[in-house]
């Protein structure tokens, strides 16, 4: 049963819940007795195909749709009833919506009028996000990228304990990418609560703590990492002499799911390489080898969405021209290494144009106030 749903124990309290949306445009339906919640303190991925319902979700949940149906709570009230809503939540829908003829100090001090904080709170966030060198630059000649972090200092103004981003790493290169999943870790342990969607699945994996996943406008689930990982553990493929005695002595020492593979190899779950091979050895059997086998978030997302757009496979894609391959065959893309075979981002070299993100260990825990305190008359922390 989603958390929250009908017969789900307990009102809205602290974080933020999704009651029942549903919303239709004529006779479609884009979100459908939609049930979710995001606890205070976490990172929650939010993944689903396009047009799966996720933006027109995050719309109805900041009250910019209005829901056919259902409803969205921070802290147990509607978005549209906080007395301060941009020091309670600070969202990043589109990274585009800003004036291309204005600066990008100039764009952040109309946000600060506008929500009611000091300006010079304008020149602080341009220099969390490693902007402060273009600040005084027309936004029409940022770049994807720029403009992302642009927006997300936008979304800070207001020093939030929420923060609900919409794709907010397209257009970031590597050392971007990086800085953004560090804050966003450092902002959720100091007290921070996010909500993010995004398509880059391996930064979700590496980021978050819990996820949300729909599919034509219905939750396909809602689980925390760590049930994810447990649900779907990965396996060891042991080249042995004698199979099926090696899975006779592994089942002897509790470990019984081991199944023989079409190659004649062992597929063993729950037991590390080595202990496979301590039990070879007792038993007799020589082991040639052992590889692993993880299955990552991208494998279980797409076994949970398969089918929203069909395609024909790559392989009967016809061909034109010089570069067809023989027999019409395309070759199959390389398999994606495991996260842990990734290298470390290397720095940029000297002389880049922009200043270095700063770390996300100097944002101080104060900044971001009391997280989980339902919003007062003043609309949550003082600016």
């Amino acid at each position: 049963m989603p958390s929250g749903a009908p017969g789900a124990p307990g009102a809205p309290g602290a974080g933020i819940a999704v009651h029942g949306l549903n919303r239709t445009f004529g006779d479609h339906t884009a979100v459908s007795n939609l049930w979710f919640t995001v606890p205070p303190g976490s990172i929650t991925g939010f993944l689903g195909p396009n047009g799966s319902g996720k933006t027109t979700t995050l719309g109805m949940m900041l009250g910019l749709v209005r829901p056919s149906a259902g409803n969205a709570f921070v802290d147990g009230v509607p978005f549209t009833s906080l007395q301060q809503p941009a020091q309670v939540v600070g969202a990043v829908l589109d990274a585009r919506s800003a004036h291309p003829k204005h600066r990008a100090l100039t764009h952040l001090q109309i946000y600060c009028a506008a929500i009611g904080v000091p300006d010079e709170r304008a020149r602080q966030m341009l220099d969390l996000v490693g902007l402060g060198s273009v600040a005084r630059r027309r936004i029409g000649e940022f770049s994807l990228g720029m403009r992302q972090r642009l927006a997300l200092a936008t979304a800070l103004l207001g020093q939030p304990r929420y923060l609900v981003l919409d794709e907010p790493a397209n257009g970031l290169d590597p050392e971007g990418m990086a800085w953004l999943r560090d804050f966003l870790r450092a902002f959720a342990a100091n007290g921070g609560t996010v909500l993010i969607s995004s398509h880059i699945l391996r930064e979700i994996e590496q980021m978050a703590d819990r996820l949300v996943i729909i599919a034509n406008g219905h939750l396909v689930a809602e689980t925390s990492m760590t049930d994810l990982r447990d649900a779907y553990r990965s396996r060891v493929f042991a080249a042995a002499s004698d199979p099926a005695r090696l899975a006779t002595a592994l089942a002897a020492a509790g470990h019984t799911d081991a199944q023989v593979q079409q190659d004649g190899r062992l597929a063993v779950v729950g037991v590390t390489s080595d202990r496979i091979a301590e039990i070879a050895a007792t038993a007799e059997v020589t082991l040639f080898g052992t590889s692993v086998e993880h299955v990552d978030l991208e494998q279980v997302y797409l076994a949970m969405t398969a089918g929203r757009y069909a395609a024909a496979p790559v392989a009967q894609y016809p061909g034109h021209g010089a570069h067809h391959p023989p027999g019409g065959q395309y070759p199959q893309g390389p398999q994606y290494p495991s996260a842990q075979q990734h290298p470390q981002a290397q720095p940029y070299p000297n002389g880049q144009q922009y200043q270095q993100y700063p770390t996300a260990q100097q944002y101080p825990q104060s900044q971001w106030g009391q997280p989980n305190r339902p919003p007062t008359g003043q609309g949550g922390p003082t600016a």
